[in-house]
């Protein structure tokens, strides 16, 4: 099935060329990064150790002579012989399952992995881009997450690797900028969904959908009353492009503001599926947020940026994927690259 998400949303930066590092280019966001760039005219290195990344998330740009494969994990410096433009850093597993598996080296990949990308940034003069999260915020005290609110963070819970983790990155993004002169820029990136998210991802929208395909019990968490406002794949690209290009040094929130909670979320992916799934009620998790909404006066100011793409609309295009892959070979493949 062919990936529309990406046809036309963005007119051409300009006509330069740039050569884009995206680290973490094998994953769910940072593979349709590099699609954006190559679309561009760019030249893109991806650089990947396919901890969760899929090779076949970027098999379709394996022999272009604008695109170059690394497999390196960030957690050691990185050497690049060629000028570089700009750098994505979007390494780091960011689905609670994966990034728990090891969470030492989620801790690693976050600081060690950021300050190795700040250090070559430093040494080439390019611009970097740090894919921050909403879960600085932790679980926020404040109905909507605004840039200023400092967090509710949970030092020493299962979580906090990630948490802990990112905002120590931020840190290092605020020092290497003020001590160094580097460019920076902190995207703060609330929930994400849309094609190449894998199913056994761990994040809610896939794991409802997998689950509602395959007529499984979908399994709510709590009562389901807790919220998470869902931004689809293009729009997140969009956003993070508009950034990177803009002269905003401070961090910006990126997501979706419209807030659902995870029961409506389950009973719409259901009606979307025609599934006969029922929904089974867990034991909520450790530090897991109540409620994820954010403030996007910033972005809408500052880049000119909103989400375009409706809800339901994002929905039926990653759905239809789900379908087509669970068809496929594909994903099986993408289990064991």
């Amino acid at each position: 099935m062919k990936d529309h998400a990406f046809d036309g949303f963005l007119p051409r930066i300009n006509s330069n060329h740039r050569t884009v590092l995206i680290a973490g280019g094998a994953g769910f966001l940072g593979s349709h990064l590099c699609e954006f760039h190559l679309q561009q005219g760019h030249s893109v290195i991806c650089v990947d150790n396919f901890q969760t990344g899929a090779m076949a998330n970027i098999r379709p740009f394996l022999g272009r002579p604008n695109f170059s494969l690394i497999n390196h994990d960030i957690t050691t410096p990185l050497q690049i012989l060629q000028p570089v433009d700009q750098i994505f850093n979007m390494a780091c597993a960011a689905s609670p399952p994966g990034y728990q598996k090891n969470p030492v080296h989620t801790m690693l990949t976050n600081v060690m992995g950021a300050k190795h990308l700040l250090d070559l940034a430093r040494d080439k003069g390019a611009r970097i881009l740090q894919s921050s999260t909403s879960e600085v915020y932790g679980d926020p005290e404040i109905k909507v997450q605004v840039e200023t609110y400092r967090g509710n963070v949970n030092t020493c819970g299962p979580r906090a690797c990630y948490d802990e983790g990112k905002r120590a990155a931020e840190a290092l993004f605020w020092d290497y900028h003020h001590s160094f002169g580097v460019q920076t820029r902190v995207a703060r990136i609330f929930n994400t969904y849309g094609p190449r998210m894998h199913p056994d991802d761990g994040r809610v929208v896939s794991n409802f959908i997998r689950q509602a395909l395959k007529d499984e019990p979908l399994t709510v968490y709590g009562d389901g009353s807790q919220t998470r406002s869902f931004c689809f794949v293009s729009d997140l690209v969009a956003g993070l492009v508009k950034l990177m290009n803009s002269e905003e040094t401070e961090p910006v929130n990126l997501g979706n503001p419209t807030e659902i909670t995870m029961l409506e979320l389950a009973n719409i992916i259901r009606r979307k599926t025609n599934s006969e799934s029922k929904i089974v009620h867990l034991r909520l998790p450790t530090d897991d947020p109540k409620q994820r909404r954010p403030d996007i006066c910033r972005a809408k100011t500052l880049l000119g940026w909103q989400p375009a793409v409706a809800f339901e609309d994002g929905l039926a295009q990653m759905i239809d994927w789900y379908r087509s892959e669970l068809d496929g070979a594909r994903l099986d493949d993408a289990l064991v690259s």
